[in-house]
């Protein structure tokens, strides 16, 4: 027993050696020094005589040290505007309570002035900025705002009783300035973190992450299997990547605080660019992954169906060109993808937030010299494939057209793998930028004088913006954000429509119609579901504040501390009916263990502050444990809030802090834990239920019809993207432009990610048509996501050729007919799609076919563009080579996988919806 209580111990040690171990006892230790603020005297006293100084403790909480000097510069921010908006509202209220119900004597229109406008109206606006924020530092901050304005607006009996005293309104500033002061401290003193540092080290581990993707893929296309790519260990390396990916981007956020305060403006704009740039390497990936499976998925159809759809013979003249190809190529393949995964794998930046970014000179010009080879050899192994083909030309169209798959896959592929070398050669230029101006970095705050047009020293980084990050980018996620808030689909569709229809031409109804139309317009943008969300909040509040300020049930509310009901309210708010029902667990769940550890605690200490302080310290290593390290977050929070207001409040009730006469049944040198507890849980129980009763039933957001929609409107938005025909809008520019216009695809994509997170939250939503199918839409997103590949791959290959040679002039012009009817086919599926998810209607059959386009489009592709060419005015013969099929080839192949993607999610909708049936409607209105 002594044995293991020693290894016991001695892992503990090694444990609070790590950075998790470090965070949380780094957190313990401020909640501790900031709840001295009620067990000390001289600080008691400081804060005054109003309850309510268990604040200080609940700071540290919300804003706990265990983050980066980056976020703890945000918290700050965040928090010093909290409190100021809370200080504003709680004068502003005082302020009208005194004027109009003390001074003008009108009392009761006195308190609706403060229940609508600064409870209603201030709250709203607190639950609007909290879903356009969409920040959990700022969810934190408005917990903190209501906070204070509940402890003042409806605790305090001031505004109530039409005085006003500046005596909570000073105390919440120095609870403020003491939260603030204690947690920047132990985070800056106590084992600091640094978000430019931790930056650094997940830029590494993003591309490691992305290196061994690539290898993975590479050794997948080699051995000719699928077994890589649908592999666990690629499954566990794509998760590591999105792990690392999210964690980059936080730091990068967390970073910018760093980066403005210390003055370097510029080095942070350069490190934007390299996380840009990473984030285009792995959109190349996903490209050549998509590539990958498409040859694979294509040989192995081919060996599924040699009895049916093509001879025995042409299945292994398929097999025996991609043995030739993969043999040709293979050497130089192999030298470029160990290059390139050398590169990724060698980390530029070093440990430390002031360390130096290094680039090896070296592998970039093994890279080159790697690259160069892998373009000859990819030329002559095409160019080679293309001549045994010619060779064994067929009679046989389907034959023919399986053959040219082949090697359309094979061109594709490698054409993909040179655009992820090109790729590494950008980032590593990227790389090159942002070690000059570490290099060369000088101090600036410029950025101070916001009222400057900033010059292009000031604020453009030395390496052009990567498209996710141009304004064209910005305005696009905006609108895509629009579909996401909107109240739903036909509103979106029809709006143009409803604002032309109040253009009356009688003159004589100008001025009433031009009033209807601000009116409606004035709805309209109050129909967004943030603004409803708003609304609904500020309405929810206002009901609740209400019986403080009405006789018959002010003493109750008093009594049973309904302020904390109010605060449980605006904390299970949520935009979703499952993130509402989510949180409101949570919040149970912390409350009731909160007042557990209360009621122990108090039971065991018998009101010493020394022994409180002693065993708060350990329930706060308990919780910032759940916390930090597990993630438990919403739970941690609410727990050790429920403590405080329970056992600080108590110890503070034992010290003739609080002599409120409503506390009568609490108050005494050895007050009632059990009634404090039970008065505090049935509060937040009842905020809880109100709550989720508002979420439900004032404008109710459900997360599985917005799951609907944005998947409806996702689909739609790919069907219009690929009518435009990546081929036509190549060949009308002149091989200038790409079908994807800038920051279309990191839009569509965030979309998806937005779509992902809608999921986890509907899968907590009570419905009577039944459970969620979470599995069922989990494979729809992913499939979608693996078209957003497709579209990306499509959009590498047209975007690099720069212009068109003749030949592939004469290719595309001659293919228009089929190009285009395959663009409709799609468009026409993704419609479909669309309608089916959106009205939940049985998924039709009677689509267009897109297999047999396709397979229209590669027989004319090669069959006849010689006799095109040659039939042609010209006067000089066109020669078609093998660069020239690159194109109209890989457009094949995406559509290819494309459409199998799209049969996928045909499936998932018949599942779900289920399928057309002739009988349907005449049995419907047969009743």
């Amino acid at each position: 027993m002594g044995r293991y209580m020693k290894s016991t111990a001695t892992r503990f040690r090694s444990w609070l050696d790590t950075p998790d171990g470090r965070s949380v006892l780094k957190s313990t230790i401020a909640y501790t020094i900031a709840s001295l603020a009620t067990f000390l005297s001289p600080l008691s006293n400081f804060l005054g005589k109003p309850d309510g100084k268990h604040v200080v403790a609940t700071i540290t909480v919300y804003f706990h040290p265990a983050r980066s000097a980056g976020s703890m510069i945000e918290a700050i921010m965040i928090a010093t505007v909290a409190v100021a908006y809370a200080e504003l509202i709680s004068v502003l209220s005082m302020a009208t309570s005194v004027f109009i119900g003390s001074k003008m004597k009108l009392v009761a229109v006195a308190h609706i002035l403060v229940v609508v406008f600064f409870i209603g109206g201030g709250f709203g606006f607190m639950g609007w900025v909290k879903q356009k924020m969409s920040n959990p530092l700022v969810n934190t901050g408005s917990t903190l705002a209501s906070l204070a304005i509940i402890s003042v607006v409806t605790k305090e009996n001031y505004v109530v009783t039409n005085v006003f005293s500046n005596d909570k309104i000073a105390q919440v500033f120095k609870m403020l300035i003491m939260g603030i002061t204690t947690t920047t401290a132990v985070n800056l003193l106590l084992w600091p973190q640094s978000a430019r540092s931790s930056l650094r080290s997940s830029m590494n581990g993003v591309s490691t992450s992305l290196a061994e993707m690539l290898s993975l893929i590479m050794e997948s296309f080699s051995s000719g299997s699928e077994d890589d790519l649908d592999s666990g260990k690629f499954s566990a390396t794509s998760c590591a990547y999105s792990s690392a990916y999210s964690e980059m981007m936080k730091d990068l956020r967390e970073a910018k605080f760093e980066y403005y305060f210390l003055g370097y403006e510029a080095l942070y704009y350069n490190g934007r660019s390299a996380a840009g740039s990473m984030e285009m390497l792995a959109q190349s990936l996903g490209g050549l992954r998509n590539a990958a499976r498409t040859q694979l998925l294509l040989l192995s159809n081919t060996q599924a169906t040699d009895q049916s759809s093509i001879s025995s013979s042409s299945a292994q003249s398929q097999a025996d060109d991609f043995e030739m190809f993969t043999a040709s190529i293979g050497p130089s393949m192999t030298l470029l993808g160990q290059c390139l995964c050398q590169v990724l794998r060698e980390t530029p930046f070093h440990q430390g937030p002031n360390s130096e970014v290094s680039v090896d000179e070296g592998l970039r010009q093994s890279l080159t010299d790697a690259l160069g080879s892998f373009n000859s050899a990819r030329t002559d192994a095409l160019q080679e494939l293309y001549s045994r083909i010619g060779m064994n030309k067929s009679t046989v169209d389907t034959k023919q057209a399986h053959l040219e798959e082949v090697a359309a896959a094979c061109g594709h592929f490698s054409f993909s793998l040179q655009a992820v070398g090109e790729e590494v050669l950008k980032h590593l230029e990227v790389l090159d930028n942002l070690s000059y101006v570490d290099r060369h970095k000088r101090r600036s705050w410029r950025w101070l004088l916001w009222w400057r047009v900033p010059t292009h020293d000031d604020r453009k980084p030395l390496w052009p913006s990567e498209p996710s990050e141009t304004q064209e980018d910005d305005n696009l996620i905006k609108q895509m954000n629009q579909f996401q808030t909107s109240p739903d689909l036909s509103s979106v569709l029809t709006e143009h429509r409803n604002t032309r229809s109040l253009d009356y031409p009688s003159c004589a109804r100008e001025v009433p119609a031009w009033i209807l139309r601000k009116i409606m317009r004035l709805f309209k943008k109050l129909a967004r579901d943030d603004r409803k969300f708003g609304l609904k909040v500020g309405i929810g509040a206002a009901v609740w504040a209400m019986f403080a300020f009405l006789e018959a049930t002010r003493d109750t509310y008093t009594r049973w501390r309904g302020e904390w009901g109010l605060l449980s309210f605006m904390i299970v708010c949520s935009m979703t009916v499952g993130a509402s029902n989510t949180t409101g667990w949570a919040r149970f769940l912390g409350t009731i263990v909160g007042c557990i550890f209360s009621v122990v605690n108090w039971t065991l200490s018998r009101g010493n502050a020394f022994v409180l302080i002693i065993l708060g310290w350990m329930v706060s290593f308990l919780i910032f444990y759940f916390i930090i390290v597990r993630g438990k977050a919403p739970l941690g929070r609410i727990t050790l809030l429920a403590y405080n207001v329970s056992t600080l409040y108590a110890y503070s009730l034992s010290q003739k802090v609080n002599s409120d006469e409503n506390d009568s049944e609490e108050v005494g040198q050895d007050p009632n834990i059990i009634e404090i507890t039970k008065h505090r849980a049935i509060a937040v129980t009842a905020g809880i239920l109100w709550g989720l009763i508002v979420c439900r039933i004032i404008w109710p957001i459900s997360g599985r019809r917005k799951l609907k929609e944005g998947l409806s409107i996702l689909h739609l938005q790919m069907g219009l993207i690929w009518k435009r025909g990546p081929l036509a809008v190549l060949f009308s520019s002149q091989g200038s432009r790409s079908y994807l216009k800038s920051g279309e695809q990191v839009a569509m994509q965030r979309h998806a990610a937005y779509l992902e997170n809608l999921r986890q939250s509907a899968a907590s939503e009570f419905d009577i048509s039944g459970p969620f199918p979470m599995e069922a839409y989990g494979r729809m997103l992913r499939a979608t996501n693996r078209i957003l590949d497709g579209f990306y791959a499509m959009s590498l290959v047209a975007y690099r050729k720069g212009h068109l040679t003749d030949a592939e002039k004469v290719l595309l012009q001659y293919t228009t007919r089929e190009r285009a009817a395959l663009c409709d086919n799609i468009c026409h599926s993704f419609e479909v799609l669309a309608s089916s998810m959106m009205l939940e209607y049985p998924l039709t059959d009677a689509t267009s076919s897109i297999t047999v386009a396709r397979e229209n489009l590669l027989k004319y592709s090669v069959t006849s563009a010689y006799e095109e060419g040659s039939s042609s005015n010209e006067q000089v013969s066109v020669e078609v080579g093998e660069r020239d099929y690159a194109l109209l080839y890989a457009y094949a192949l995406v559509t290819g996988q494309v459409a199998e993607e799209l049969a996928l999610l045909g499936n998932e909708t018949r599942s779900l919806n289920g399928g057309s049936n002739e009988n349907l409607l005449l049995e419907h209105y047969s009743r």
